[in-house]
């Protein structure tokens, strides 16, 4: 795939010297989108359509709270762990993931409203300060990048980190980038 400022001659040139041949449009790889563009919402709504599948199909056959409490920690938060290890989800995404849980937890039913008896912040608590354990998707996902950068910063892998440093730092350090778009863009690189 060429960026589309890339001349066809040129294109051509690079694909008949790696014996490679060019994808002209696809929209994921390897489950996750290709081209996230200005929007950092909408690419990512599959997750949240799935994660909603997921639990609608669980809505109405179980009563017994441990079961809901194991299938959101052992499935439900585990649907959007490999897309949240490669991208920086937007805050309001991840919002919207933590509410299709907790709407799952405090109902019985798809339709009609649900009292929720605690506040949304109190399900992320541990079981020892009050909460049920479940996982602050925002908090999770800061997680997974955090650990992604500290195995680049370990690993030193010379052909990645040669390749952000000529795009995102070419003047300095990983640890001195500058905000912005090379906070995105590493995940987004990392993570292919």
């Amino acid at each position: 795939m060429f960026n589309k400022g890339v001349h066809p001659a040129r294109r051509t040139a690079i694909a008949i010297a790696l014996d490679i041949r060019e994808v002209l449009s696809h929209d994921k790889y390897l489950g996750l989108p290709t081209v996230v563009g200005r929007s950092r919402k909408k690419p990512f709504l599959f997750i949240v359509d799935r994660l909603k599948k997921q639990l609608s199909s669980w809505m109405g056959r179980l009563a017994s709270w441990a079961g809901r409490e194991v299938l959101i920690k052992a499935v439900a938060q585990a649907i959007p762990t490999y897309s949240m290890s490669v991208f920086k989800l937007s805050v309001d995404l991840c919002h919207t993931i933590q509410a299709s849980i907790n709407r799952f937890w405090w109902g019985h039913k798809q339709d009609g409203r649900k009292i929720h008896w605690l506040g949304a912040s109190k399900l992320s608590l541990s079981k020892e300060d009050g909460g049920l354990g479940f996982r602050d998707m925002e908090a999770f996902n800061n997680a997974l990048l955090a650990k992604r950068f500290w195995r680049l910063l370990q690993n030193k892998s010379p052909l990645l980190l040669n390749l952000l440093r000529a795009k995102y730092f070419p003047h300095g350090d990983i640890l001195h980038a500058s905000l912005g778009q090379a906070e995105f863009h590493l995940a987004q690189h990392h993570g292919r």
